[in-house]
């Protein structure tokens, strides 16, 4: 059978045997060839219905396989959240100021000597302790003094009789006008005379001038003073007392844009911070600047209630010029520098971080620092953790307490990178 060509139409062919008589008594063997049709050939290949079923539902679990191992793959490479301290955006009425050391120096100096000369009899304080105005302090003997103004006022009580009978006479017109000019001068003298030696009586008993805190004596009792002899003790006004401090000259233009204002106050602070910040007023600043150091000097005047200040202590001042209303305030440590300036970690409520350029102020207490804008109040700022954090970042936020450092969370931070 010769071979079929390209494009005809094939079958199957199969082969039959068959005898052929060839008329001599032999028979021959005669192979029949038989057709067979495509459809056949489909009929005897057919697939079952429940093995394509099956099929599907294999096809259909791989697919799910893969598709799940998939996911897992992408969920394993995904970094996981990078643990950070958050804080929220607080707002209240901070200060504008200047931080400066100072010095304290008594209100009231005074350095009690004597008036009169004489020997101390007495001495009525302790030293060191606390006197007030008109307290006695020294006893002069007041022995000489006494009988000269006893001999003054004697003088004075015979001269206004004197006086007086003059004047009976010269209204009888039986004296000259001179001589009653002369016992109205003599009364007069005499009156003086005995003034004097009451004030002379009186400085043999020596007071406090002034409300303060007495020193150390410089003399004993027994020892002989005058005017010409040194201070007997110093008295020194505690309360107020006076609070001395320096302006740098390039702090001036500030200082002249708010001075005058309600707000401008002075706070002392001990060095010790053992007691709370004292406010008192601005009492003096000087006109000029001091030559060579470059600084104006300035005095407040500070309540001393409790003497907790003492004279020529340092002590810590804040200059006070005026008060921001509704200020923004961050914690100091989540303001961060680049290469474009200060900028702060935001969390968005997906707890991803957005990055915003800002614009920090002054830093305040509490470790708290005015941002002038960038965020709002109310917002959720990061504070430590922002070494591996990048906008977009997914993070696992704490509260913030103010008692880890950067550091610390920074650590915390790089162990739960991958």
């Amino acid at each position: 059978m010769p071979p079929l060509e390209a494009g005809t139409e094939r079958t199957a062919e199969t082969k039959m045997d068959a005898q052929l008589d060839s008329g001599n008594g032999a028979t021959t063997d005669v192979q029949e060839l038989r057709r067979v049709t495509p459809t056949d050939a489909k009929r005897q290949q057919r697939i079952p219905r429940w093995g394509i079923f099956l099929f599907v539902i294999l096809a259909a679990f791989a697919v799910a396989r893969t598709l799940q191992r998939g996911v897992e793959t992408a969920k394993s490479t995904q970094p996981p959240a990078r643990p950070v301290l958050v804080a929220k955006v607080v707002s209240k009425d901070v200060p504008i100021y200047l931080d400066e050391i100072g010095t304290c120096a008594a209100y009231e100096t005074v350095l009690v000597q004597a008036q009169v000369i004489g020997k101390i009899m007495e001495r009525h304080f302790q030293d060191g302790a606390d006197v007030k105005k008109g307290d006695l302090l020294f006893t002069i003997d007041p022995a000489p003094y006494q009988a000269a103004l006893d001999q003054a006022k004697a003088q004075a009580a015979l001269d206004q009789v004197t006086l007086k009978r003059q004047a009976d006479l010269r209204a009888r017109n039986v004296i000259a006008p001179q001589d009653y000019d002369t016992a109205v001068a003599n009364a007069q003298k005499s009156q003086a005379a005995a003034e004097a030696a009451q004030v002379n009586f009186d400085y043999c008993f020596i007071k406090s001038p002034i409300n303060g805190r007495i020193g150390l004596r410089n003399v004993d009792i027994g020892n002989l003073v005058g005017p010409s002899t040194g201070s007997l003790v110093t008295i020194q006004g505690l309360d107020p007392i006076y609070t001395d401090f320096t302006v740098a000259e390039t702090d001036l233009a500030l200082v002249r844009k708010y001075l005058g204002g309600p707000n401008v106050k002075v706070q002392t602070w001990s060095p010790d911070a053992k007691i709370p910040p004292r406010s008192g007023d601005l009492y003096f600043i000087d006109t000029a600047v001091q030559p060579g150091s470059g600084t104006v000097k300035a005095r407040g005047v500070t309540p001393n209630p409790d003497r907790a200040l003492w004279p020529s202590e340092f002590v810590r001042v804040r200059f006070i010029l005026d008060i921001i209303k509704d200020a923004r305030l961050v914690p100091a440590q989540a303001v961060q520098i680049s290469q474009r300036g200060p900028f702060i970690f935001v969390l968005k409520p997906d707890n991803t971080v957005d990055l915003r350029p800002v614009k920090p102020g002054q830093r305040q207490d509490g470790d708290l620092t005015v941002v002038e804008n960038g965020v709002d109040p109310g917002e959720t700022v990061v504070v430590t953790g922002q070494l591996a954090l990048a906008p977009g970042t997914k993070v696992d936020p704490k509260p913030y307490n103010g008692g880890q450092t950067t550091s610390e969370s920074d650590t915390a931070a790089s162990r739960g990178a991958p």
